[in-house]
């Protein structure tokens, strides 16, 4: 029953990591942190009446979605607003997706102030931030559960969603070159992307030939392609997994929507051995290829539970000590160790919602294996188990009650962190009906690391569990480089 449930919850980690390539490749994307401002913002051909761009969304080929950006003088500035309309198929129930970003800028297009917002059914996730000198001041979420961060700016950062404004009118060459450190409001990461004009060639849209110049840029190992005509109007993009951008028309960008391949079996890795019963797996060794394609730490492939050496990954499924090495709260933390006892971004720890919700559940327990066994039992039995399209917030899920395994894990770490025990969520790789789908769980710190899944009740997890990242949504993203390029093979398993 649990690996049946597993087949309609696991992929929810790769989901965001998505939705985040989505916005990367259709740029609503928010670009800061720069050593010095852009250099295209010389020569910027500046809007003097409403302007409007559509886009359709195609997945291997069949259209999923849309997206339409405004850009409307304002005063001595511009009001950019993006949205982003998706029908996405997850393990065969259709799930429809809308964000909105809208953004104040001068008229160089430097950033005053944005909001983001992206709905899923009944989930909702926001954040607004406003620019202040070098700081930008964020705001994520809404109402009670509103929590506030500040981001140190070494120059003005430049609004993304007007990047094609950068290029429209511009004389584009082959063999230059244009600068962005990105920032993306969703996951709070900034990475640097170079955009290199490669090539003068016709590109095809709806059966007719462009002439075009062909840019090039890489993002966690991975190559993403546009294509501008010889006015800097964007014309294709080419990305992640299969998406593909095409400039389309009002009328025609909105039409003959369908929801395309199952997204979670795009992502999964099928290997030709089956492995009976793997929640009973003990032990599991397998050939890897294709971790080199991302910028995967390789502490986290070999410690605890997990050896990888040449190519070879063993799993043995960990013991839980009977009894912690100390009393809850864990006190003198090493500065290595304290990461794992802070709120974050979308692990809200320190809010009295989670603090009373963790004493609760914990009562008078003050033994840390015993605390994470009863929390991972009260996640998996309060938690709806349904597949979502958002960005995960541990105290959103305490509200809904609701999630796929990224909620069920954020939702575990917080309440550890909250009930003074380190933890950790880690994102990998789970084996259920002959592939291994992208998963989250936790790891709690007990005198050592144990695992724990409270999507399947498990506690310690699994040798099917492949740890391949541990930490925040900023450091999951480094996986996308890993997507449609890792290669499994069993080699051996036991049960004992």
């Amino acid at each position: 029953m649990k690996r049946r449930q597993l087949f309609n919850l696991v992929g929810g980690a790769i989901v965001v990591l998505w939705l985040v390539m989505i916005g990367l490749l259709i740029k609503r994307v928010h670009f800061n942190d720069l050593s010095e401002p852009p250099e295209v913002s010389e020569g910027i051909s500046h809007v003097k009446s409403p302007q409007r761009d559509w886009m359709e969304i195609y997945l291997e080929g069949k259209k999923v979605g849309y997206s339409v950006n405004q850009i409307n003088p304002l005063g001595d500035g511009y009001l950019i607003q993006e949205e982003i309309f998706l029908k996405l198929n997850l393990m065969g129930q259709g799930s429809a997706v809308h964000t909105v970003t809208r953004s104040v800028v001068d008229d160089e297009f430097l950033l005053k102030s944005f909001n983001f917002r992206m709905t899923s059914g009944v989930v909702a996730f926001q954040v607004s931030g406003k620019v202040n000198g070098k700081r930008m001041h964020l705001k994520i979420g809404e109402g009670a559960t509103q929590r506030v961060k500040t981001i140190e700016l070494s120059a003005p950062p430049v609004m993304g969603s007007g990047i094609a404004q950068f290029f429209k009118g511009r004389k584009i060459e082959i063999g230059q070159s244009f600068r962005f450190p990105v920032f993306d409001p969703s996951t709070m990461a900034r990475k640097e992307m170079i955009f290199r004009v490669v090539a003068k060639e016709p590109v095809a849209i709806s059966g007719m030939k462009y002439p075009a110049f062909r840019l090039e840029t890489e993002m966690w190992g991975r190559r993403l392609t546009f294509w501008l005509d010889e006015n800097g109007v964007l014309l294709k993009e080419d990305g992640f997994m299969g998406l593909t951008l095409i400039k389309s028309s009002p009328a025609r960008a909105p039409r003959d929507i369908s929801s395309g391949g199952d997204f979670y079996e795009l992502a999964a890795i099928r290997v030709k051995k089956k492995l009976h019963d793997p929640d009973r797996l003990t032990y599991l060794k397998l050939e890897v290829e294709g971790l080199d394609n991302g910028a995967l730490d390789r502490g986290s492939l070999n410690e605890g539970r997990q050896r990888f050496r040449d190519g070879v990954m063993e799993i043995v499924r960990e013991e839980t000590p009977a009894r912690a090495t100390y009393p809850l709260p864990y006190s003198e933390p090493s500065e290595g160790m304290k990461p794992f006892l802070q709120s974050e971004f979308n692990v809200e720890s320190d809010h009295n919602a989670i603090i009373g919700k963790a004493r609760q559940i914990s009562g008078d327990l003050k033994d840390p294996v015993k605390v994470s066994r009863r929390l991972t039992e009260w996640v998996y039995r309060n938690v709806e188990k349904r597949p979502l399209v958002t960005v995960p917030s541990a105290l959103e899920v305490l509200k809904s009650k609701v999630g796929d395994c990224n909620e069920h894990a954020v939702l575990l770490t917080a309440l550890l962190r909250a009930s003074g025990i380190p933890a950790r969520v880690c994102v990998g790789l789970v084996y259920t009906r002959g592939m291994f789908f992208y998963h989250a769980w936790t790891e709690a710190y007990v005198g050592r690391w144990v695992s724990m899944d409270a999507t399947l009740n498990q506690m310690p997890v699994d040798a099917t569990h492949i740890k391949l990242i541990q930490g925040g949504l900023d450091k999951q993203l480094d996986l996308i480089g890993l997507i449609g390029k890792l290669r499994l093979k069993v080699i051996a398993y036991r049960y004992d």
